[in-house]
């Protein structure tokens, strides 16, 4: 199925659209940031700011006076919503009942109950999850429809109603994403409904679909695998071969899909063709059981191929690879009980990449993780470790509120000391400040002003440069000091003056329209400096407003809140010892099955070892041939 945070509600899906093209219609803003974190995947800041909220608002003598009045139904579906991806299955179904109860849009209470359903599939409720699917009438989102067919199907394949699951899973018609699984998904209600052929046809059908995805590819393999799978327990070994081939050999499957192609031909008494998939399965990582199993058939069909002493060189190097891999159990289980087990889980890749856990048995330093990606994969284990995570985060969380509250008290005490000192010179740079402001904001005003008239009645010496300007005064003072002297070197600089003045103007009228749209252009690029004034007025406002406010009446709340930090993280402590002692038991018990597999194993080489050197001894005896 595709993962449940995909979708994160329809209601908040509906808030999240509007949030960039609408933004009046988000009217409280703290139910935005809660939309905000959920969006980021940070589903408990989401919670603890809703839950916030909303408790807020109950708490109100008129609520609908409240901002979030507009948005209530929503963000009671949203925190639930919040809590199902966190985890919080309880909660969430209550808060999703709660939903389902109330005077919510039809759309709405189908996708609450939608989502109830699948509350209730994934912890095994199966007979609840079917009557909160019961509860689905009328207009499903568009969004989630294939997704609640597809899950009407998985509850009744687990209560054992697989015609059922057929009839549904034939009738979706699915997006691209859900293809693969709905395919697969029939051909196994097909096989438990006994219809194997058909089964088979579509497990067939269900292994050539196209795929763009890594979970396309891999549901794929998938089918392919069981398809090849059921055909060899059927004795179609050529048939079986066939599908198993087309299993990619680099997927998640392609190590059983070896494994199996090779008991195929060799079921078949094609040793020599067995021998091709399992060498090459044989030198892959050593920890996969199905490599292990390889190690034991290649010199079992060298044997059947009556090369013994090839066969004993391959049980001497099982013997010799097993035993290692005996030694890297031993030392995993030595490792988790020292504790190293959980200080890898909780490294940071885990909260960036969901990825993760196939990287950790190349670490040199985490040995406790060779043998436990079987374990590491299961959906309880990833389920217990991301319990284990959120108390690790809570706990991080708790330790962090309790070294603020400390920082709060020093803070406080700092502020009722220095706060009243501060303040005559708060009001003395906001006095400077305003008046500066004031200023400005005339001298902008009077320049816009100017401007503007300036459209409709031009004046060019108005935007003269300062050249121009110095220019014109030297001209208008030589003219002064000629005076009226009429010879004829006077009026030779007369006439000089006026071409200069002529030319002066010349170029004001010339280059009026240009030297005009520059200044809007600077009138506009001196709102920056208006918008710091501004801030730094608001600023100073605010500090000023605040100052008495920020130090007087937090004792009584820093100590009850202390109280429960400190009771919180007693609890989260245990909790985190409890789940963390889980962990690791059931690491150590697979980790222990797994060694006595591995020994069981290497006796198995070992005679085999034996057996090949007697039977290489008596062919040479009896032919002369190894």
């Amino acid at each position: 199925m595709r993962s449940g945070r995909r979708l994160i509600g329809f209601g908040l899906a509906l808030v999240l659209a509007a949030l960039p093209v609408a933004g009046a219609d988000l009217r409280d803003l703290f139910f935005g940031e809660a939309l905000y974190r959920a969006f980021q995947g940070q589903f408990f800041d989401a919670i603890q700011r809703l839950d916030t909220e909303i408790a807020q608002y109950r708490s109100l003598d008129q609520p609908e006076l409240d901002t979030l009045h507009y948005h209530i139904n929503d963000a009671e579906f949203s925190v639930g919503d919040f809590e199902l991806n966190y985890r919080m299955h309880q909660r969430a179904g209550r808060a999703i009942k709660a939903v389902l109860e109330g005077a919510v849009d039809e759309v709405v209470r189908n996708e609450a109950a939608f989502r109830l359903a699948r509350i209730h599939f994934q912890k095994g409720q199966f007979d609840d999850a079917q009557n909160a699917l019961g509860r689905i009438h009328g207009v499903v989102p568009a969004e989630i429809r294939d997704d609640v067919e597809f899950l009407r199907a998985n509850v009744d394949m687990a209560t054992s109603r697989p015609g059922d699951a057929v009839k549904v899973l034939q009738q979706v018609h699915s997006n691209e994403s859900l293809t693969g699984f709905v395919a697969y998904n029939l051909g196994i209600a097909l096989f438990q409904d006994g219809r194997t052929k058909e089964a088979i046809e579509q497990l067939d059908k269900a292994g050539r679909l196209p795929a763009a995805d890594g979970a396309g590819l891999a549901i794929r393999d998938k089918s392919n695998l069981v398809l090849g799978s059921m055909l060899f327990e059927s004795g179609d070994f050529e048939r079986a071969k066939q599908s198993l081939d087309h299993v990619r050999l680099e997927g998640p499957f392609s190590n059983q899909a070896l494994l199996r192609a090779g008991w195929a031909e060799a079921s078949a008494k094609q040793y020599d063709r067995a021998l091709i998939p399992w060498n090459i399965l044989a030198d892959r990582e050593p920890t996969d059981a199905a490599v292990q199993e390889a190690m034991l058939a290649v010199p079992h069909a060298y044997a059947s191929l009556s090369l013994y002493g090839r066969a004993a060189i391959m049980f001497e190097r099982a013997v010799d690879q097993l035993s290692k891999q005996i030694e890297r159990v031993d030392a995993s289980i030595g490792s988790i009980r020292e504790g190293r087990f959980l200080k890898a889980l909780i490294r940071e890749e885990s909260r960036q990449d969901e990825t993760w856990v196939i990287r950790l048995r190349s670490l040199p330093e985490a040995p406790e993780t060779y043998y436990l990606m079987e374990l590491l994969a299961s959906h309880d284990f990833q389920t217990a470790l991301h319990n284990y995570l959120d108390l690790e985060d809570l706990q991080s969380r708790l330790m962090t509120w309790k070294t603020s509250l400390d920082a709060f008290d020093d803070i406080i005490r700092l502020r009722s000391e220095n706060y009243e000192p501060l303040l005559p010179e708060v009001d003395a740079h906001f006095g400077e400040l305003d008046s500066r402001m004031r200023l400005r904001l005339e001298q902008r005003k009077h320049l816009s002003e100017r401007l503007n008239s300036m459209l409709t009645a031009p004046r060019p010496d108005y935007l003269a440069t300062a050249e121009e300007r110095m220019a014109g005064e030297r001209i208008a003072l030589i003219e002064k000091q000629l005076g009226d002297f009429d010879n004829s070197e006077s009026l030779a600089l007369r006439q000089r003056l006026a071409r200069l003045r002529g030319a002066l103007i010349w170029r004001m009228e010339t280059e009026y329209r240009k030297r005009l749209k520059e200044a809007h252009v600077h009138l506009n690029e001196l709102n920056a400096s208006i918008d710091a004034l501004t801030t730094q007025y608001d600023a100073f406002v605010r500090t000023r407003q605040a100052a008495t406010q920020g130090y007087v009446g937090y004792d009584v709340q820093i100590i009850q809140l202390r109280a429960g930090v400190e009771k919180a993280l007693q609890r989260v402590d245990a909790l985190m010892a409890r789940q963390g002692q889980m962990i690791e038991t059931g690491a150590i018990s697979q980790l222990e099955a797994r060694r006595e597999r591995l020994v069981t194993e290497k006796t198995e080489a070992r005679f085999g070892v034996a057996d090949s050197y007697d039977r290489a001894s008596r062919a040479e005896s009896g032919t002369g041939e190894r």
